[in-house]
C-alpha cells in the first residue's frame, strides 16, 4: 500500500488533504489525474447503469435532509458503533476491532463500550439550540426513497424501475487508514430498484449481484481478486432480508467494494408511517396499490478508484530496465493519448500540436516535449496512458506518425488522417 500511496501522490492522483497545515486524518484530495479517473468511474458507472438502461432513472438529493427522514429510516437510533476510550492516552477504538481488552496504543485500561451515532451533526439557521439540528447524510439511499413518491407522480416509469444517485456521504467513524478505503467523507454511487413483491426482490437480488460483479470485471480488475461474500444473518443490518458484498483483494486484504442488499418494504413503509404521506405504486394490471420492495446496489465510488489504481499498478522488466506502468481500462484511464515531437524542433512541434488540438476535442490527451522520448513514455505508463504518439521528421513526408501501446509496447506506424479511427476502436469511449 506504501508503494500505491507514493506513485498516488507523485503522478497528481490523490494527495493528502490540508496537508501544509500538517493533514487532517482519513482526509484526501484528488489531484489532476485522480480527479479525472474518478470522474471516468462515475461516468462509466452511469453510462453502464443508467443511460444503457431503459428501467433506471436518476436524481440527484440534497445532503440536508429534514431530521425526521433519520428517525423514519432507524439511523438515529440504530446507525451506531461500539467504541471504547483508553483511560491513559485517551484514544477512541472501536470495540469490535479489538484483539485484546487493553488499549493497542499504550496498552493502558479501557472504559466499557458504549455506542456512538456516526452522523455528523450541524444546525440549520443562525440559532444553534436543539429544534435547528440536522445531520450531514451518512447515505445517499434515503434521498431517493422519500423523493420516491415525486417520481411516481412527475414520470411515466413501470415497476419494476430503479433510482440511481451519486453523491457525497458522510460518517463520523473511526478509521483503520488504510489510505482512501474508508474516510469519513465519501461518494457513493447506488440504486434504489424497486419491484413488487418479495418474490420480485429475490430474483431482482440475484440478478444485480451477478451485474454488479461482471461490472468490475468488465472494466479491468483481475477476476482472482474479486469474489462474492453473502452476510451471516446476525450481522445483516436492521433493514435488511438479504445482503451480498462484492469484495476485493486489497493490499490489507480482502475488503467490501459494493454491497447488494434486499431491503424488503422497510424503507417505504418508515417514511409512510413517519410522514403520514402514502407511498403505494398502483398496479395497472392487478389493479390494486401495493408498497414495493427494494433491491439496493450501493458502491463506494472512492473504494472503486482505489481498487482500481491497485490492480492496475504494475512493476515489471522491459527492455532490460524496470518499469511502473497502470495498466488501465481504457474507459478510465485519465488521459487517453499523449503527443510527442521527436526532437524539439520546429517543424515537428507544429504538427505534433496540430494532433494535439484535433484530439483534444474528443478525449483527454496531452502534450510532452520535454526530455526524451522514453522518458516521456514511462512518465505515461506511470499515469496509465493507454497510447501515446510520436511525430517524427518521416511524419513531415508520409503524414503518419508511431502511435506505441502502454501494455505490449508495440510502434505501428498509422496515418495521420485515420487516427481517430484508430483510436476509437482502441480505447472505445
Amino acid at each position: 500500500m506504501d508503494e500505491i500511496v507514493n506513485v498516488a501522490k507523485r503522478r497528481a492522483f490523490i494527495y493528502a488533504g490540508s496537508e501544509i497545515y500538517g493533514g487532517l486524518a482519513n482526509a484526501w484530495d484528488y489531484g489532476p489525474y485522480g480527479v479525472l479517473l474518478k470522474n471516468n468511474v462515475k461516468q462509466a458507472w452511469w453510462k453502464d447503469m443508467v443511460m444503457k438502461r431503459s428501467d433506471i432513472v436518476g436524481l440527484d438529493s440534497s445532503i440536508l435532509m429534514n431530521p425526521k427522514v433519520w428517525e423514519a429510516s432507524g439511523h438515529i437510533k440504530e446507525f451506531t458503533d461500539p467504541l471504547v476510550d483508553c483511560k491513559e492516552c485517551k484514544q477512541r477504538f472501536r470495540a469490535d476491532q479489538l484483539e485484546a481488552d487493553k488499549c493497542p496504543s499504550c496498552g493502558g485500561e479501557l472504559t466499557e463500550a458504549r455506542q456512538f451515532n456516526l452522523m455528523f451533526k450541524t444546525h440549520a439557521g443562525p440559532v444553534d439550540n436543539e429544534e435547528n439540528i440536522v445531520y450531514l447524510r451518512p447515505e445517499t439511499a434515503q434521498g431517493i426513497f422519500v423523493d420516491f413518491k415525486n417520481i411516481l407522480d412527475t414520470t411515466r416509469v413501470k415497476l419494476p424501475f430503479g433510482v440511481a444517485q451519486i453523491g457525497k456521504s458522510f460518517r463520523n467513524e473511526i478509521t483503520p487508514g488504510n489510505f482512501t478505503f474508508r474516510t469519513r467523507e465519501f461518494e457513493q454511487f447506488e440504486i434504489e430498484y424497486f419491484v413488487k413483491d418479495a418474490l420480485s426482490a429475490k430474483k431482482a437480488f440475484d440478478e444485480w449481484v451477478k451485474v454488479r460483479f461482471e461490472w468490475y470485471k468488465n472494466l479491468g480488475i483481475d477476476p482472482n481478486n474479486l469474489r462474492l461474500r453473502e452476510h451471516e444473518k446476525n450481522e445483516l443490518a436492521h433493514y435488511a432480508i438479504a445482503a451480498t458484498d462484492v469484495e476485493y483483494n486489497f493490499p490489507f486484504g480482502f475488503s467490501e467494494l459494493e454491497g447488494i442488499a434486499n431491503r424488503g418494504d422497510y424503507d417505504l413503509s418508515q417514511h409512510e408511517k413517519f410522514s403520514g404521506v402514502e407511498m403505494r405504486y398502483f398496479d395497472d394490471e392487478t389493479k390494486q396499490k401495493v408498497l414495493p420492495h427494494v433491491v439496493e446496489p450501493s458502491g463506494g465510488v472512492d473504494r472503486a478508484v482505489l481498487a482500481f489504481l491497485v490492480d492496475a499498478y504494475t512493476v515489471e522488466r522491459a527492455w532490460g530496465e524496470e518499469r511502473t506502468v497502470l495498466k488501465f481500462h481504457p474507459r478510465l484511464a485519465p488521459i487517453k493519448v499523449a503527443i510527442f515531437p521527436l526532437v524539439k524542433k520546429e517543424p515537428l512541434i507544429l504538427r505534433a500540436k496540430e494532433i494535439f488540438h484535433g484530439l483534444k476535442e474528443k478525449w483527454f490527451v496531452e502534450y510532452d516535449e520535454t526530455g526524451t522520448v522514453g522518458r516521456r513514455y514511462r512518465r505515461q505508463d506511470e499515469i496509465g496512458t493507454p497510447y501515446c504518439i510520436t511525430v517524427d521528421f518521416d511524419s513531415l513526408e508520409d503524414n503518419a506518425v508511431t502511435v506505441r501501446d502502454r501494455d505490449t509496447m508495440k510502434q505501428e506506424r498509422v496515418p495521420i488522417s485515420s487516427l481517430p479511427e484508430f483510436l476509437e476502436k482502441k480505447i472505445g469511449v
